[in-house]
């Protein structure tokens, strides 16, 4: 399902106009289950974006990606997902979904995680009008949305390129 998605997604809201943006869980589960208490699960009609670091320094890290994926596969075109700083190799090995998923199952299964976050798109546009990123804007001028679009995601942040600056501005 991640795979099929490009690097910016162009998303069409529903009639109702409305889509819940979620941003910066960070493990914390009982946050994901009170959202979904107070706004309702998501649904066709009950569009959800969550916006990056769903994992780290949270106890629960595992759960919240784990129930992420689950939502993504049942309603892969109201659920969706971009990437955040910590959905890196190197964040999630120095603020905790690393030993997490080590503790509880093992490397292996970490490592399949980290290959599903280099598939995550790293931005949406709402209606053609809204540009959502987990971190920020670009340090240079010019860059479109096409640029974007056309971009590679498959990868680790280098520290000083275009991914980088969309994770962490």
């Amino acid at each position: 399902v991640l795979e099929r998605e490009s690097t910016l997604v162009d998303l069409e809201l529903p009639k109702s106009g409305s889509i819940t943006i979620v941003g910066d869980l960070h493990g914390q589960y009982d946050d994901l289950l009170q959202i979904w208490e107070i706004n309702g699960v998501p649904s066709e009609a009950n569009p959800y974006l969550f916006n990056g670091d769903f994992v780290d320094r949270g106890p629960h890290s595992l759960e919240v990606v784990l129930s992420l994926f689950a939502w993504k596969l049942a309603y892969p075109h109201s659920v969706f997902l971009a990437r955040g700083n910590h959905e890196t190799r190197g964040m999630s090995s120095m603020y905790g979904f690393r030993r997490e998923v080590v503790e509880k199952y093992d490397e292996a299964l970490y490592d399949l995680f980290c290959d599903a976050f280099d598939l995550l798109p790293l931005c949406h546009v709402l209606n053609r009008k809204v540009f959502v990123v987990h971190g920020g804007l670009f340090s240079e001028d010019g860059v479109t949305l096409d640029t974007i679009r056309s971009a590679g995601r498959r990868f680790e942040p280098a520290g000083d390129d275009r991914m980088t600056e969309m994770l962490w501005s």
